[in-house]
């Protein structure tokens, strides 16, 4: 028994000793992991996003170099061996004046307004000013709802396209995101592109934001707004001008109504066209015992959509129909009711039928 807990004893000290400069090793490369990807600030993709990001710079190295000289000065009068020198009443109190004049008011007060005049033309580009060259920036209207994005393209003639939890913008152009919220308070924030803006029920604000290139951009919801707040993801693609103008083009069309699904929308109509809506869906297949208000997302689209549920699962074969049976499982507290009273066979009809809408 002594042997082995020794060997074991050894073991565990030779794994220990490997194990400190792998951990050393691997923890830049954690820390750095956070400056790309989707959602990241310090990879930034806008006009925007850029101005914030020098600032976020400026005031990490700041606050750096503060902390340094600080740490310093206090181990300093831990580490200093001659004692200090004797001094008058008088002088304590001239030098107790200095620190607090001038580390208690003077640096504050100078470091505020250094920022503020160094950060305050990162707000002012995300304000929707007239444009230099006469012209008017594209429009785009966001409704925030527990927990999901509804998404309105504006038209006149052309009609306007609604679409949920994705966002399809043109790059290279300024672009003024109308936002408001449909039931709490919640955020439109898409950090490579720009700052975050409160959707406030019963009131419209608006944001500018730019993307620089064609890409695909995070997006989420930056205030709490319930249970699900964690889960309310938006899908942002920026793409040329032509696709853009195409892929509004293709949605202000309704989509084929497809043969082969007559109990899909037999079933949907009496149980699912009361919360949503499906452009061009036959009015005489909806149940009129059912109060229509539409407060689910439009799915006239959502065979085309990247993911369901507003980023809680990828939109691939088969995912509709498992996100009818299990939605309050993936997302718990939705407001969509479970569907307990349809067998499965149903639900699989409705999701086969639903993944056929693309434009």
């Amino acid at each position: 028994m002594g042997l082995s807990t020794g060997i074991q004893r050894a073991c565990c000290r030779w794994v220990n000793r490997l194990r400190r400069p792998a951990m050393l090793a691997t923890a830049p490369a954690l820390l750095l992991a956070g400056c790309g990807g989707e959602m990241s600030i310090l990879d930034p993709s806008g006009p925007a996003a850029r101005s914030q990001y020098w600032v976020w710079w400026a005031m990490l190295i700041v606050s750096l170099v503060v902390s340094v000289a600080l740490f310093s000065l206090w181990l300093y009068t831990f580490w200093r061996k001659a004692p200090p020198p004797e001094r008058t009443a008088q002088q304590e109190h001239r030098i107790m004046l200095r620190w607090v004049l001038g580390g208690g008011l003077a640096l504050p007060i100078i470091s505020i307004v250094l920022l503020l005049v160094f950060a305050a033309p990162t707000g002012r580009s995300m304000i929707p000013l007239p444009l230099p060259d006469g012209g008017s920036a594209e429009v785009i209207e966001v409704i925030g709802h527990q927990w999901w994005w509804e998404i309105r393209y504006p038209g006149d003639e052309e009609g306007e396209v609604v679409t949920a939890n994705r966002l399809v913008m043109p790059a290279g152009e300024p672009v003024d995101f109308r936002i408001t919220s449909a039931d709490v308070i919640h955020a439109f924030w898409i950090p490579r592109l720009g700052g975050k803006r409160d959707m406030v029920p019963g009131r419209h604000t608006t944001i500018r934001l730019e993307a620089d290139a064609p890409g695909v951009f995070g997006a989420q919801c930056a205030e709490f707004c319930g249970a699900q707040h964690t889960n309310m993801l938006l899908h942002v693609e920026a793409v040329e001008r032509e696709e853009y103008d195409a892929w509004l083009a293709a949605r202000r069309t309704a989509p084929a109504q497809l043969a082969g699904h007559d109990d899909a929308r037999e079933a949907f109509g009496e149980h699912c066209a009361a919360c949503h809506r499906v452009d061009g869906f036959p009015a005489e297949l909806i149940h009129d015992d059912v109060a229509h208000d539409i407060l689910g997302p439009d799915l006239s689209d959502i065979g085309s959509r990247p993911t369901l549920g507003s980023g809680v699962m990828a939109r691939e074969e088969g995912a509709i129909a498992y996100w009818l049976q299990f939605h309050q499982t993936l997302k718990p507290g939705n407001r969509m009711p479970p569907h307990n009273h349809l067998d499965n066979e149903t639900l699989q009809d409705i999701g086969a039928w639903l993944e056929t809408l693309q434009p």
